[in-house]
């Protein structure tokens, strides 16, 4: 199956392939993949097995229909117009990124259709990122009185400020091969060539160490705020107990012999 083909009604659809590649897939088509409070718990609960899943070294983010996520499911919001229900959306929200972010596993993107407010947000968060050449990004939220502050989190530290504020500000759709200039996503690929291209990155990087990868990505997002020499005083403990490990005596040992590492996630 595809991850733009529809299936049963669950918000959330999650496959685990034999390489270590986990898909988890948006499922509200009819409604744009929109983040629903069900959605969101399902995303949560789905992150959660995951990290604790060791068959599962990079997880693709993807969605069903004619897009991959239009944001917040905005009829929900109107729905119950009160600041606890709000609070408790933008909250959740909140926790889902924070979840992305925190899985020790690589997190991509697979982009196809439209990725606007905080689902422009998702692919900002998300480690890496792959788009149809067809597809667009924005932060419309200035168009109807809410500006996109939750996603901004996500987004200025994506791209530079002043294209991040070009799209806060404007709210209007940029093309995917302006969200790779500004570096919101790796690559744009023709439609045809999606799955592909997602598949090809996805194994490459399950061929590594999975235990490596959870080390390179906590400390990746660890030392990105901090200052330089508080960054390279860390970056250089990180390094030191990375080099204790199992995985990596193999990977140089493996490296010098000229044979390909055998991984223990040690």
């Amino acid at each position: 199956m595809t991850a733009e083909q529809p299936a049963a009604t669950e918000p959330i659809l999650l496959r685990t392939d034999t390489d270590g590649v986990a898909t988890l897939t948006l499922n509200r088509p009819q409604a744009r993949n929109a983040l629903s409070m069900a959605l969101m718990a399902e995303m949560l609960s789905a992150l959660e097995a995951i990290s604790d899943d060791d068959s599962v070294k990079v997880v693709v983010l993807a969605g069903t229909g004619p897009a991959f996520c239009a944001g917040h499911d905005l009829k929900e919001l109107r729905s119950d117009p009160r600041r606890k229900t709000y609070e408790a959306v933008f909250d959740r929200c909140s926790k889902l990124m924070l979840a992305i972010t925190r899985l020790p596993k690589p997190v991509i993107a697979r982009v196809h259709g439209i990725a606007t407010a905080a689902g422009c947000q998702l692919v900002a968060t998300c480690d890496l990122a792959v788009a149809s050449e067809d597809a667009r990004f924005a932060t419309p939220g200035v168009n109807i009185g809410l500006f996109c502050s939750t996603p901004m989190v996500a987004l200025s530290r994506a791209v530079p400020r002043k294209q991040a504020m070009e799209m806060l500000l404007t709210g209007e759709l940029i093309p995917a091969r302006r969200a790779v200039e500004i570096g919101l996503i790796n690559r744009a690929v023709p439609a045809a060539e999606l799955d592909g291209a997602v598949a090809d990155l996805a194994r490459r990087i399950a061929d590594k160490s999975p235990l490596t990868l959870a080390i390179g990505k906590e400390a990746f997002y660890r030392q990105i705020d901090l200052d330089l020499a508080t960054a390279y005083a860390y970056a250089s403990e990180v390094m030191t107990a990375n080099m204790m490990a199992r995985d990596a005596e193999e990977g140089i040992d493996a490296f010098l012999a000229k044979r390909k590492p055998v991984w223990r996630g040690q």
